[in-house]
Formats: C-alpha cells, sequence, structure tokens
C-alpha cells in the first residue's frame, strides 16, 4: 500500500500487486494448513489418557472454523449447560411458553441459538509434508485465533500449550524435525477452568460470539532465520520528530550473535510518499537474547495519524548476522500522541471529543469475530458514517485485523483484557485471573501496541473483588512500561469504586435523560464529573430499547438462528397483533432515536465532559435479547433512522440549542439559545443560519449569525433568537434548524405551539370519571360518553408506562420499570385533526404519555385496536391502550387512562388532545369499528390481568445488586 487506497483508486491495482509480491515471498517460506482436519470430541476427557494423538481421528472438519460451523456438538435441548447467565429464568416454566421447549421447538429468548453446542476437549488432526529446504530453520506453527486452550503434539511429541483469547497462539516445531511427512494434532478445551475470566465475559460467553471451539483467522507454518526479531515496538516521539524503536533479538539453541540491523521507514495512506534515512545500528547476542533501542530520525517533515488524516509509516527492520543470517520485519506505526491534559483528551496536542460505541463482539453469521481487515473496514466505516471516532471493545480484544482497518480509517480504539471479572470470579483475591490479566495485555500491548489506533486501555469490566487495590496496581504497571496510551483500571457502573490512578475515567452516572421532569435542552451532567480531575467518558451510555425488527430473520443463515426472534414473533401473533411487528419496530425506533439524540446532545453542551460509549450503536443479541442498537446486529439500518440523520447529532461539530422544553402555547417567548461544540481538526470561521420550518417545509422565519470564529474544543455561544406565532386558532408544528454555511454541520429539533385558550365545543358527550349507573344509562340510550380513567386502571396496573423506553430489556432485569417502548397511532385519525402528531412518541405527548397509567385488553375482541396503543415489552406482548374508543351497548364511548379535560392548566397538550377528541366526538365521523361490551370495559378497572410476568431465578444482575465492596 503506497498510497491512500480510499482517495485515489487508480493506484488500488498497484497497491494489491505490491501486496501479492510480499505475499508471494512470505509464502516461499510458508505451508498453509488451513482445509481438512481429522477430528475427534473428546466428551469424556479420555484423548490424553489414550494418547489420540498417536490414532487416526475418525470425523473430519474444516478449518478454519469452529464446531459450531461444522454442525459437531450436541443439540441444543433445555438441558444445555450453557456458559452465560441466566437471570430470568421464567421461560423454563411459564405455561404459554410451553411450546418453545418441546423436544422439536427449542426456541431459546436469552440469546441467538447456535447449530449445535460444546464445551469441553476437542481433538484435530492433520498431516503436514516438511521441505528438505526448511533443515537447519527456525519453524513455527501459527495459530492466529483458537478459542481457548490449545496443547499441541508434531508425532507424537507435545511441543507445547497456550491459553489465550487475544492473540495467536504460535508453538516452536522441534529442532531437529527431519523433512517429510509429520502430523500435527491439536486438543483445544474451551472449558472455563482453573482461570476463570468470567462466564458472562464477551470474550467467551453465551451472550455474545458464543463459547466455540475450533481455530479461526490464519493458520500456517513458517520457516525462517534461527537468528530473529522476537519484538520491535516503535515509540514515537512527535516533539523530537523521531521514532524509538525497542527491540528484543533470539537466536536458537542459546547461541550468540552479531552483526547489524538497519532501519528504514516508509509513509503510506498519505498523498505524498515521505521516505526516512535509513539507519544501521551494531547488535549483539549473548546466549540466545539480545536487545538494543534505535532513535530514528523521522525527518525534518513528519505526517501524523488522527481521525481526519491517518497517514501510517511502514518501518522496515533487517538483520544480517556476520555468518550470513537474515531476517527482517516489517512494522505499521503512526506518528501518534494520545495524551490527557487536564480533563481533555489530545491527540498530538489537539483536543479530541471521543463519540463512541461499544463492540461486544457480536458476529451472527459465525459466532466468532472476523478475521480480515475488509469486515472491519466496514465497521469502522459505519460507524464513522454515523458521526463517531472510537469504539471500546467489552472484555475483549479484537483480531488484528481490527487494528489495521482502524489504523487505515482513522479510529481510536479501546480494547480490553478479555474480562468482566464478575459473576463467579474476582480480582485481587489471589485467584489465577489476576496474574492471567496480567499475561493478557501484555500479549495485547506486544502484539498490537504500535497501531496507532491502540490508544487506550482496560484491565476489562465491572469486576468483584479487591478492585481498588488491584487495579491501582494495574495501572502504575502500565504507566511506567508503556506511555504510547492511556489507562484506566476497568469500564464501570456509576456505583463500582473509584481508582484513584485512572488516567480518564470510563463510568456511568453522568449519563440518561430526566425525562420525570419536562423535557429541555439546558441541562448538563457537570455536577456528576465534577469530583474527576482526568478526562470523563460515558460508559455504556443509552441502552434505550426497540421492538425487535422480524425482517432480520431471514438474516441468520449462518452458524446461529435467531429462535428468540421467532419465538417473540409467534408469541405477538398469539396475543393477536401480528400485523403491527412494523409499526411497533417503526414507532419504538423513532422515540429511540430521540432519546439518543437528547442524552447525545446533553454531554456535548456539558464542560469537561469528554466522550462517551454508547452501549451500543448495534444490537447485543445477547442478556435476554437486547435491542437497544440503531442498527441491527449485522451494521445494517432498521429503516427509522439513517447514519446521515444520526450523524446530525454525533459529530467532531454540533449545532446544539439551549430551550427549557419543546411544547409553547402562542403568547409564549420562544427564544432558543443557539451554541456550537467544535471538535474538529481546526478552528472554523463560521457563518450560522438558522430556519423555522412548518410542516408543509415552507421557511416561516430566517435569522443568521457571522462570522464567528469556532475553536477546537470548545462550546461557543452564538446567540439567540426571537419568534412570535402569536396569534394562531390552531396548533402546529415547526422545526428548528441550525446550520453552518457551506459545510455537513447541521442539527434540528421539533417544537409545538398551542393557542392559549380553546373555544367551547358544544356537545352532549357525558364527560366522567367513573364508568356509573349513569354512564351506562347514557350508552344504552345510544349516547356518547368519554371516560378519564386516569388512576382508575387494574388491569393493566402492573405495566408502568414513562416516556422513556424500556432499558436494556426487561427480561435481563427482572421486569425493571418502564415496561413499554412508546406508543403507536394512526396521525390520519379524524380524532387528531386538532392535534398535530405523527405515528410516534414525541415531545408534545411528554405530559400525556409520562407515568400514565395504560390498560390491558386482553379480553377485547381479536383485532381490536386502540387509538393510542403503548407497545408492551416483546417478552410479554400485551396488547395495551391509553385511548379507546368502542362501541357499547346502543351507544359510544372514548376511554383514557392519561388525564385529559378542558380543565388543565399548564398543560396545554393534554388540553389540545382533549379539545382534539371533543371535536372529533361531535362529529359524524365519530363511528367505532367494534362492539365491545359494558362489562368487559368495566372489568379494567375492576379486575387484574391474567398474564402477570413472574421470574424464578434469585439471582439478578449487577445493577440490582448491593454496591460491590471496594476491598
Amino acid at each position: 500500500m503506497l498510497i491512500n487506497l480510499f482517495k485515489l483508486k487508480h493506484w488500488h491495482l498497484l497497491a494489491v500487486l505490491f501486496l501479492f509480491l510480499l505475499s508471494n515471498a512470505a509464502q516461499a517460506q510458508t505451508i498453509s494448513v488451513q482445509g481438512k482436519w481429522r477430528f475427534k470430541i473428546d466428551a469424556n476427557d479420555e484423548g490424553l489418557k489414550a494418547k489420540w494423538f498417536n490414532i487416526v481421528l475418525p470425523e473430519t472438519i474444516n478449518l478454519p472454523g469452529s464446531m459450531n460451523e461444522n454442525f459437531k456438538g450436541e443439540d441444543i435441548t433445555l438441558k444445555t449447560k450453557w456458559t452465560g447467565s441466566i437471570y430470568d429464568s421464567s421461560y423454563f416454566y411459564n405455561p404459554s411458553l410451553a411450546k418453545y421447549r418441546q423436544a422439536n421447538n427449542i426456541k431459546i429468548p436469552f440469546w441467538l441459538t447456535p447449530n449445535k453446542y460444546y464445551t469441553g476437549a476437542a481433538w484435530y488432526q492433520k498431516d503436514i509434508q516438511i521441505p528438505t529446504d526448511w533443515n537447519g530453520k527456525r519453524m513455527v506453527l501459527s495459530l492466529e485465533y483458537p478459542h481457548s486452550e490449545t496443547r499441541v503434539w508434531i508425532d507424537d511429541v507435545e511441543i507445547g500449550s497456550q491459553y489465550t483469547f487475544v492473540v495467536a497462539q504460535n508453538f516452536e516445531l522441534p529442532a531437529n524435525l527431519k523433512p517429510g511427512k509429520h502430523t500435527i494434532t491439536l486438543q483445544i478445551d474451551n472449558r472455563i477452568k482453573a482461570i476463570n475470566v468470567g462466564q458472562d465475559s464477551h470474550s467467551l460467553t453465551d451472550h455474545t460470539q458464543g463459547n466455540w471451539n475450533g481455530v479461526v483467522g490464519k493458520m500456517f507454518i513458517q520457516a525462517g532465520s534461527p537468528i530473529y526479531f522476537e519484538d520491535i515496538q516503535v515509540y514515537p516521539d512527535l516533539k523530537r520528530k523521531v521514532a524509538k524503536v525497542k527491540i528484543q533479538l533470539k537466536a536458537g539453541q542459546n547461541i550468540s550473535s552479531t552483526g547489524n540491523i538497519t532501519l528504514s521507514a516508509t509513509s503510506f495512506n498519505t498523498k505524498e510518499i515521505i521516505n526516512v534515512k535509513a539507519l544501521t545500528k551494531a547488535y549483539s547476542i549473548t546466549n540466545g537474547n539480545g536487545s538494543l533501542e534505535i532513535e530514528l530520525p523521522m525527518g525534518g517533515k513528519i505526517v501524523t495519524w488522527d481521525e481526519f488524516d491517518p497517514a501510517l509509516y511502514r518501518l522496515r527492520a533487517s538483520l544480517v548476522s556476520k555468518d550470513g543470517k537474515k531476517d527482517e520485519r516489517q512494522v505499521q506505526f503512526g506518528m501518534r500522541e494520545f495524551k490527557a491534559v487536564g480533563r481533555s483528551f489530545h491527540v498530538n496536542g489537539r483536543p479530541v471529543f471521543l463519540r463512541g460505541t461499544a463492540n461486544n463482539c457480536e458476529f451472527p453469521l459465525t459466532g466468532y469475530p472476523s478475521m480480515d481487515v475488509e469486515s472491519w473496514l466496514r465497521i469502522f466505516k459505519i460507524s464513522k458514517a454515523h458521526g463517531l471516532n472510537h469504539m471500546r471493545f467489552h472484555s475483549w480484544c479484537p483480531p488484528e485485523a481490527a487494528f489495521i482497518a482502524a489504523d487505515l480509517i482513522g479510529f481510536y480504539l479501546q480494547p480490553e483484557g478479555p474480562s468482566w471479572a464478575n459473576h463467579g470470579t474476582s480480582i485481587g483475591n489471589g485467584k489465577p485471573i489476576d496474574q492471567f490479566i496480567y499475561d493478557e495485555t501484555n500479549r495485547m500491548t506486544k502484539n498490537y501496541g504500535n497501531y496507532a489506533s491502540f490508544c487506550m486501555m482496560a484491565y476489562g469490566n465491572e469486576p468483584s473483588g479487591r478492585q481498588v487495590e488491584y487495579l491501582t496496581k494495574f495501572n502504575d504497571y502500565w504507566k511506567a512500561k508503556d506511555s504510547r496510551r492511556l489507562y484506566t483500571g476497568a469500564s464501570v457502573g456509576g456505583s463500582w469504586p473509584v481508582i484513584p490512578n485512572n488516567e480518564f475515567m470510563v463510568r456511568a452516572g453522568a449519563r440518561g435523560l430526566d425525562w420525570g421532569r419536562k423535557p429541555e435542552s439546558i441541562s448538563t451532567y457537570a455536577k456528576q464529573i465534577s469530583q474527576f480531575t482526568v478526562p470523563f467518558v460515558a460508559h455504556e451510555m443509552g441502552q434505550y430499547c426497540v421492538y425487535p425488527n422480524f425482517k432480520e430473520i431471514k438474516k441468520y443463515t449462518g452458524a446461529y438462528k435467531a429462535k428468540n426472534f421467532e419465538l417473540f414473533e409467534e408469541d405477538l401473533k398469539d396475543h393477536n397483533m401480528g400485523d403491527q411487528a412494523e409499526s411497533f419496530l417503526m414507532a419504538s425506533g423513532k422515540l429511540q432515536a430521540l432519546c439518543y439524540k437528547n442524552e447525545i446532545e446533553k454531554a456535548l453542551r456539558t464542560p469537561n465532559y469528554n466522550g462517551y460509549q454508547l452501549l451500543s450503536l448495534n444490537d447485543y443479541p445477547g442478556q435476554g435479547t437486547a435491542l437497544i442498537g440503531v442498527l441491527d446486529a449485522f451494521w445494517d439500518e432498521k429503516g427509522y433512522i439513517t447514519a446521515k440523520e444520526f450523524k446530525r447529532f454525533s459529530n467532531s461539530t454540533v449545532p446544539l440549542i439551549e430551550v427549557p422544553k419543546f411544547v409553547y402555547t402562542s403568547d409564549e417567548n420562544f427564544e432558543p439559545k443557539i451554541e456550537i461544540a467544535h471538535w474538529g481538526k481546526a478552528p472554523i470561521d463560521a457563518k450560522i443560519t438558522a430556519r423555522l420550518i412548518d410542516e408543509t417545509g415552507k421557511v416561516v422565519f430566517t435569522f443568521k449569525w457571522g462570522p464567528r470564529t469556532l475553536p477546537v474544543g470548545e462550546i461557543t455561544q452564538i446567540g439567540s433568537l426571537k419568534y412570535s406565532s402569536n396569534p394562531i386558532t390552531k396548533s402546529r408544528k415547526l422545526k428548528l434548524e441550525v446550520a453552518i454555511d457551506g459545510t455537513e454541520f447541521a442539527n434540528d429539533w421539533d417544537f409545538w405551539f398551542f393557542p392559549p385558550s380553546l373555544p367551547e365545543v358544544k356537545t352532549d358527550v357525558y364527560y366522567t370519571t367513573d364508568l356509573d349507573d349513569k354512564a351506562r344509562a347514557v350508552l344504552n340510550s345510544g349516547g356518547k360518553v368519554f371516560l378519564n380513567a386516569a388512576g382508575k386502571v387494574i388491569k393493566g396496573k402492573e405495566v408502568v408506562q414513562t416516556f422513556l423506553p424500556v432499558f436494556w430489556n426487561t427480561s435481563w432485569f427482572k421486569m425493571r420499570p418502564p415496561h413499554t417502548l412508546g406508543f403507536v397511532v394512526d396521525p390520519k385519525n379524524p380524532a387528531f385533526a386538532e392535534f398535530p402528531t405523527s405515528y410516534h412518541s414525541d415531545m408534545q405527548w411528554w405530559e400525556i404519555v409520562n407515568r400514565t397509567q395504560v390498560m390491558n385488553l386482553e379480553d377485547f375482541p381479536k383485532g381490536f385496536k386502540p387509538i393510542v396503543q403503548p407497545i408492551d415489552t416483546w417478552f410479554l406482548n400485551r396488547r395495551l391502550a391509553m385511548i379507546f374508543e368502542a362501541k357499547v351497548g346502543n351507544g359510544k364511548l372514548i376511554v383514557s387512562s392519561a388525564n385529559l379535560s378542558s380543565d388543565l392548566k399548564g398543560m396545554p397538550s393534554a388540553q389540545q388532545l382533549y379539545y382534539s377528541l371533543q371535536k372529533y366526538m361531535v362529529s359524524d365521523q365519530f363511528n367505532p369499528k367494534f362492539n365491545v361490551d359494558f362489562n368487559v370495559v368495566k372489568d379494567i378497572f375492576e379486575t387484574p390481568s391474567k398474564q402477570k410476568f413472574e421470574t424464578f431465578t434469585k439471582d439478578s444482575p449487577d445493577e440490582l445488586k448491593p454496591k460491590p465492596n471496594s476491598n
């Protein structure tokens, strides 16, 4: 790769040819061991004693691949011994789910269902041919990603064992191995044994990639010089324009050697190629080991790496010993400094705001991470298209391909040790995991430490144990050893103890929306982060659920099937709402997007707030099925928000507003304050335009500022605009758009304006707050009744509705409220002729919806649809209503569990909706479709729901447990 492949496409052919020649040179000394292997499952742990490395294994399997992909293992049953935690065991007992527990119809709701499942030892075997010209060379078997503990035999000689989740496993073959035919035998064991990183760690849990057995990625035997580069680490020094290169050398059989090493470097992924002058230094190896440090001057002109200009260098290191032995290594690196300066992150001296997402190791086609660069480029490109520049890897470390791709595209990474040391394990208590974390993070930095994108690191996720003592020492160790990145002990929730020497904080506590109060855009998280003196990044921001997208089911054509989605879809049909799945998805999606927009904007307007990590941009298929992404598990859009729309409020530069509310009466002052958060490449001399646009697309008001200088790393106050819509007699919705002229940077918000007073509606409707005898008499006589049932609901009382949607999911959190996902309405329904609404929740509904009871219509006629229908959690799929109409007796009835009347001071939305319903009830269009018996309606206020949620598990997720002991 000699040039930026993304920008100058005519160089693509040259780059591919260059890589082909390099790979051919490597292949001259390489034997691939991919393909068909012999295979046998060792469920009874008899293979070692029986010396299976000495027999011909009877089955076959294709590698790279997993047992699951090859349909090896056990069928899924109710007795399958899963690795991950199951906190909601109601699936095993709930009578309504009995049909999904049948042997021929097992459908589990906890996570995706693998074709086959197996934990234990399995044996893999392949014959190889060692060339005659390899005599005297060092030979290494390299397996990029076995999962997880591997023992290796050549013929009947065991040559080693390794256990790691983070790097390739390399096994040196015996030096006296003769040319000709030999047999490689692997024993791979994916059980949790003495080293327990945590059964829910994303490095191995069923909740994400799955606890698979096999080998993926590159698989080969390579022959090379017996004198070789063991390790090369490059430490950029931008101020001095040098690269300090630390080299570890090895020589087989503990021999000694002297000679020369030559270093040179060439830039790539840049418009202009920069060649760094070569430098030669002498080396010395004694008793098989040697080391040296070389400062390589990078020249007067250097190119630096960041999200805007991901310039890279390729270092070439050549070794020539005095007796003619040679070795060569190429190392990719960037001239990059990622520092904490006070409470801010700085990249190459410029402030940066981390707009990130957690990667939870969701790869639904394979069940293991993608091992190729192109797949990771796709993930990072999609993330960048949504305005993001950062990715955290929750309790796992991605393969080398991810670092290569992130380097190429300019993306900041926070890989973690492969541990969520909770749920059966802990740190700091003298368990084997304590040393394993150091071993794994050392392997990570040795193999991936040169990649410019490797900017941050943590031990892993939310531990238990003596964590303060352990993680403080962990931070000290890494800060002293490697200054190329920043360290935080762990990524944690808000109740975890603070590790005092963190270089940055990844914590909850300063996230979420306080929509128990009227939505606004003034409040910040300043108070919640005031105690910290280092950069703060929000941990697992968002987690707003959306209804399942059942169209996604057909995508699961690989090693996993979405049986959980199938269960939820069938259950929705069983509740007579199968035809509403798409509307539930779209309406809940719009609410989810509204929540993400407001939370991200709140973070951006908070001084000294330095980033957020969503959990996550795409769905998480485990932990009860957590549909919290605006993208599905395949990183595809779901249809309710595009990348371009999301990027408007999640970008390097984002216009913001300050308003105390989003709903006004026309006699109130509407004076939004405009500000811009700018974290771009350089200051901008900006001209800013604000427009108010009505629902027809007509611009009704324009205001301009500028030019204004927007410094990097600051929130710049632009000014206020004043607009009056008074007088109006009909409610209206206006969109405020603020844009920086001539750029992509723009953002928008919707506002609603209602008349300050409404005319009286002459009506014969009987308004009541109780379905009393008079209401029954009116209905029997053919009259009309409006029932304000606020606070009176019994059937549905257990369903908690707020304006916010379900958090994470109601299964994992054991039905922690809220339980709903917004609502659906038909905006064309004449009931809303005087009330502007779309088909989903929006700000004008807040005062109507928040903390309002919902009604469970479990006994209503099949096909009955309310006027306003809250969307239930997909684990229960109850048919809910907030407003419905029906023919009852000879009359017509509207029932509202929301408090609606003409006498609601300070609640213009509720007043306006009631007015619209009144006008509807006196019109000829008021003609309910369904007949419902009076007693069925009355039963809503007398009898509890038949369908109830019960859990049979005493354990609970961390967030519901008492605060962990810091000792």
